[in-house]
């Protein structure tokens, strides 16, 4: 009946709870109060619901009934009802004669009746929600309505993006996750969508003879195997979509090019962290709000905090239903130069900052030329642990033990086996 409550105080979505994105499906929704008509706007607005078509309408079962006497029913109906069960039973009678096969109902109710539910049930309704309700009800309900059981342990999207360039996002991107794989014990696969000057490569010393390229410039031919074939393994528990870094061509991609590459990451491991380019097009706007987590680097000075407030509040203003951006401080402590500090920083934005990484002229730079992570120069480093800190903050995990045996998805599980022979 109602799903049990997985979100916070705040509405957000939360711990590990990851709400899959509906397909190209079509849904019309047919309210009886203001309240209900509301939540369902709500739903229908979110990111997770750019594919489908939606309407909502008023009138509830009756008007259904009366909407569908010749005219084709959409892929899901979601019907709120406020008359007794007897009268919602006879509606769905008169609509189940209308319906088309494959049509899913979903039934809004305002009763905790448990009789009620089971006869809903035998008459093929597929989900009966007690109102009130919020809108993440309303998207879980119809996400799972499309996604097996076996495959709702969908991966955590992570979009770490600078505020402007040479803040040092990718090296945060690359390094977080590093500890997301290392010291959380997640199989994860960090994405470098910065196709023509991308470091991810250098900054893991890997040279891969393919890469994202593959990927975006061909979905045609993009499946679960020639994905496999196009990561390469930094770790045991990290692999790497690589970019060429090489300017053949240009990158006017599509708005959607990425979706079926991220379709497949999600539903292969668990955590999978984008290196987004500091650029703004269709394609980089679309991939940055799509995703799970939003990191927004920037530096303590007075272009990065106009930056990353625009970012902030674009994220606050188009994923109502979402955590908001989280904001990075990289590159704290440059000696002599006026920086704002961060509690002004975060008050201008209104956000909590995240975590400060320090200056450190040495460490990042022997990191960056010897193709190395933080952590494997210096354990121990400020920055290394501010890396795990962001790392447990967005996947909701603790350090994992030292000596746990990992437990590897099935892509990068094919990546060690393939090494191996």
């Amino acid at each position: 009946m109602h799903p049990d409550s997985h979100e916070t105080a705040t509405g957000e979505p939360a711990g590990d709870e990851i709400i899959a994105p509906l397909p190209r499906v079509t849904l019309q929704a047919f309210c009886e109060t203001p309240a209900v008509a509301a939540t369902m706007q709500a739903a229908v607005a979110d990111r997770r619901m750019d594919k489908a078509h939606a309407r909502i309408q008023m009138g509830g079962p009756a008007a259904a009934v009366e909407a569908f006497r010749s005219a084709p029913t959409p892929n899901i109906i979601v019907l709120e009802a406020v008359a007794d069960p007897a009268t919602l039973v006879a509606h769905l009678e008169a609509l189940s004669e209308s319906c088309d096969a494959g049509t899913k109902v979903v039934v809004i109710g305002h009763v905790n009746d448990v009789q009620l539910y089971r006869d809903l049930m035998r008459r093929g309704v597929s989900e009966y929600l007690i109102a009130p309700l919020e809108p993440l009800d309303v998207l879980r309900t119809l996400s799972e309505l499309y996604v097996a059981p076996e495959a709702r342990n969908l991966g955590r999207v992570i979009a770490v993006m600078g505020a402007k360039g040479g803040v040092g996002a990718s090296t945060v991107a690359h390094n977080l996750s590093w500890a997301i794989a290392r010291n959380l014990d997640a199989s994860t696969v960090i994405v470098d969508l910065d196709i023509a000057f991308g470091t991810a490569g250098l900054n893991f010393n890997q040279d891969p003879p393919q890469g994202i390229a593959e990927a975006v410039f061909a979905p045609e031919r993009l499946d679960s195997n020639l994905l496999d074939r196009l990561l390469s393994r930094c770790s045991d528990n990290l692999a790497l979509l690589a970019a060429p870094a090489v300017l053949d061509r240009t990158i006017d991609l599509e708005e959607e090019a990425l979706e079926q590459l991220l379709e497949l990451l999600r539903a292969s491991v668990p955590c999978i962290v984008l290196d987004v380019p500091h650029q703004w097009s269709a394609w980089v706007k679309r991939t940055l709000l799509g995703a799970d987590e939003i990191v927004v680097v920037a530096e303590p000075e007075l272009a990065s905090l106009r930056n990353a407030k625009n970012l902030i509040d674009l994220s606050r203003a188009t994923r109502p239903n979402d955590a908001l951006a989280r904001l990075v401080l990289n590159r704290v402590g440059v000696p002599k130069r006026p920086e704002i500090n961060a509690a002004e920083f975060s008050k201008a934005l209104g956000v909590e900052v995240l975590s400060t990484i320090p200056f450190d002229a040495q460490l990042f730079g022997t990191a960056a030329n010897n193709g190395q992570m933080i952590a494997e120069v210096q354990a121990g480093a400020k920055a290394t642990e501010a890396f795990i800190q962001i790392a447990s903050m967005l996947t909701g995990r603790g350090e994992a033990k030292r000596n746990r045996r990992s437990l590897l998805e099935p892509l990068v599980a094919k990546l060690k086996r393939r090494k191996a022979s």
